[in-house]
Order: C-alpha cells, then structure tokens, then sequence
C-alpha cells in the first residue's frame, strides 16, 4: 500500500468515517440476512421476498437527489449520526414487534420503507463527506478503503446475524442490527465538518431536483454514469434477493449457510476493492467500467451453474467472485460519479448514485419472478447473461461510454 494511502489513516475524520463504516455495516448487512429470513418464514416465497427487499431499495429512487440536496446544505457529518440513529430506530421496532409476536408482513413492509428513506440520506451524504475529507486526488483509495470497511463489517454482520436467527431467533436479530446502527452514529462522535463545505443558497431543497436534471442535460456523461450504475443494480446486485431461497430450497444449508453465503460477499468484495486501492486516478475509466460490467454478468452465469457441479463449496467460490467484481463496478460508479461534477455538486452527485440504485426494486422482483417461475439457477443466468449483453452493446455503441 502506498504512502499516502497510508496517510489517510492520519487523518481524524478519515478514520472516525472507516470506524463508522464497519459498525453500520454490520447493521446494514444484518438487516438484509434477517429481512429475507423473516419474509421467508413469513411467507414462503421469493416473489415476495423480492417485494421486501425492493421495499428497501424503492425509496432511494424518489429520495435520492432531495437527500442529496440536504447533503449540500447541512454537515454531512451530523446526518450520518442522525441517519444511524433513524435505522437504529426501525430496526429495533421490528425485533420488539416480531419478539411480542406482533410482526406481520404488512409492518415490516412499511417499517422496511421508512428505513430506505432514512438510508437515502446517509448514502448521499456519505460519498460526499467522503470526497470532503480525502480530497478528489486520494478518492478512489478512500473509497476502496471505506469499502475494504464496510464489507467487514458485512462480514460480521452476516455470520453474526445468520448464528443469532439459528440461535435466539429474528426478533433477536433485529435488536443486533439496531445496536450495529446506533454504534456506527456513536463513532462519529469526534468528526468535524471540513471547511467551505455547505452550500450557503438559501433556495429551497426541491428547488434542487429541476436544478439536478439541468445539470445533467448538460452533462450527457453523467446520464450514462446513473443508468449504467442502475442496470448494475437492478441485474447484478439483484442476485442478492435469492440468497434465503438458494441456501434453504438447493443448498438445504438453514439459516447459518445464509450466513456463510453473505459471508462470501464480503470477502469477494474485500479483495476486489483491496486489488483496486493499489490503482492510481480514476479517470479515463470508462472502458474498464465497462469490462467489469460485462463480467459481472459473467459471473453470474457461473452462479446458476455453481449449485449442481460444485456443491456448496463451489457456490460460496463463485459468490465471493461475483462480489469481488460487483464491488469494483460499485467503486468505480461511486467516483466517477463524484469526480464528474463541481464542488457544490457533491452531494447531489452522491444523490444520483443513489437515484441509480433506488431503481434496484425493478431488479428484485424480476429475479424474484424468475425463481419463482422457472428456479434459482435459471433466475441467476438469465440477470448476469441480461447485463453482460447491455454492457457489451453500450460498450459497442455509446463511444462516450469508454471515454468517462
């Protein structure tokens, strides 16, 4: 690792931010391990597990530049706490509610929604701290750093989480992924907000949608950036979705191979953000964006295969790969996006990643549908196969898309 990788860890904000990574992860992972349980449980379908988690994703659609907007006016720092302590908030409501045997799929539906809203905020809000703190010359290793954070705290959060639903059951786990939440605000206790980092316009927040859709008429790249970033979601980390259902239904593995399975995307991301922090800047990008795309889908196929000639084994090999690739697609969107656009722009940048991504409920049922209908496997190749040809085509097509 280099010297000035290394020196970001000099830097108090800088390591109050990676501390803060880890433990909302752990949340943030846990949330999705217990929710696919729960629905599941609940309901015994992966339609509607796909209903669930797309009511995770579905608000940051609709909140993504407003939250971006709140990111350029107030301390990015101080919503990260308030954020974390919001879904602190939800998910302690869903493990009381499921331990007095009150949950229904109806309130974790509506619980679930309000937790997306919250989680708009923090994401925009914290790729734009981010770039503040680390300026735009380290931000590719800040973001792999912070990324290398987060899918540790993934790690935990998944066997952690899979070990309590197999031991004390969901409603316990809910009360862990509140206490992973609320520590995450708590280690941000002693960050600061870097100067001259808040936009002083007075103008109103909705003001910044048209203001955002302007920007981006005259900036056709950061049009391709959104919607390749959404297909990313919607047909790659969709696969996600059908975890629950390939560790009970093909694996026969219960509720600790989930865990295993989240497990291994965060090892698979781990390595693939710690191959990618040893890169320099980002720009001119746009080609290997693509490439990373186009084997990300790749990947995939090999998942719908894994089950029936690798075993359990396999799957968790080719799942750590595919989250090894996906996490590299994930960082490179994350700072082209942010390094497109001016300062006063930041947090709105963040909140088109976060547009992007909202659209991953259109992703989550489709796969849902498609295991549902036709299995797992068939579900899997037909989304990696989807992106690796959309990929290809804008590859082939939009020379733009090269040039990013």
């Amino acid at each position: 690792m280099r010297a000035f990788q290394l020196s970001l860890f000099r830097l108090r904000d800088f390591r109050a931010l990676g501390a803060a990574m880890v433990l909302n992860s752990v949340g943030m992972m846990g949330e999705s391990v217990v929710l696919g349980w729960l629905v599941l449980e609940l309901t015994n379908s992966p339609l509607l597990v796909g209903v669930a988690m797309g009511t995770r994703t579905l608000p940051l659609f609709f909140a993504g530049v407003p939250a971006g907007a709140l990111a350029d006016r107030f301390p990015r720092h101080r919503l990260l706490m308030a954020t974390g302590a919001g879904q602190a908030l939800t998910a302690a409501a869903l493990g009381a509610l499921t331990l007095l045997g009150r949950v229904s799929l109806g309130r974790v539906l509506v619980l679930t929604f309000v937790a997306g809203l919250v989680r708009a905020v923090e994401h925009a809000a914290r790729q734009s701290y981010t770039h503040d703190v680390v300026g735009a010359g380290a931000l590719v290793n800040g973001f792999a750093i912070l990324g290398v954070a987060m899918r540790g705290g993934w790690l935990l959060g998944s066997l952690g989480v899979g070990a309590v639903i197999a031991r004390f059951g969901t409603g316990a786990a809910y009360l862990m992924v509140a206490v992973g939440f609320l520590a995450g605000a708590v280690a941000l206790l002693p960050a600061g907000a870097p100067s001259a980092t808040v936009s002083a316009n007075p103008a109103s927040l909705w003001r910044s949608v048209p203001e955002f859709f302007a920007a981006m008429r005259t900036d056709r790249g950061l049009l391709v950036l959104m919607l390749l970033t959404a297909a990313a979601e919607m047909l790659g980390f969709s696969h996600q979705v059908l975890l629950p259902s390939l560790a009970r239904d093909v694996l026969h593995a219960g509720p600790e191979g989930l865990g295993a399975l989240n497990a291994a995307r965060s090892v698979g991301g781990i390595l693939g953000l710690l191959v990618a922090s040893v890169r320099g800047p980002v720009h001119g990008t746009g080609a290997l964006f693509l490439a990373i795309l186009v084997t990300f889908g790749a990947t995939l196929i090999g998942l719908g295969i894994a089950p029936f000639v690798l075993g359990f084994a396999g799957v968790v090999v080719i799942l750590t790969v595919v989250n090894g690739i996906g996490a590299l697609a994930d960082l490179f969107a994350q700072s082209l996006l942010q390094l497109s656009v001016p300062r006063q722009l930041r947090g709105r940048a963040g909140g088109a990643w976060v547009v992007a991504i909202g659209l991953a409920p259109l992703g989550q049922l489709q796969i849902g549908a498609l295991a549902s209908l036709f299995g797992v496997s068939v579900a899997f190749g037909a989304s990696g196969l989807a992106l690796a040809v959309l990929a290809g085509t804008t590859a082939l097509l939009v020379p733009r898309a090269r040039r990013l």
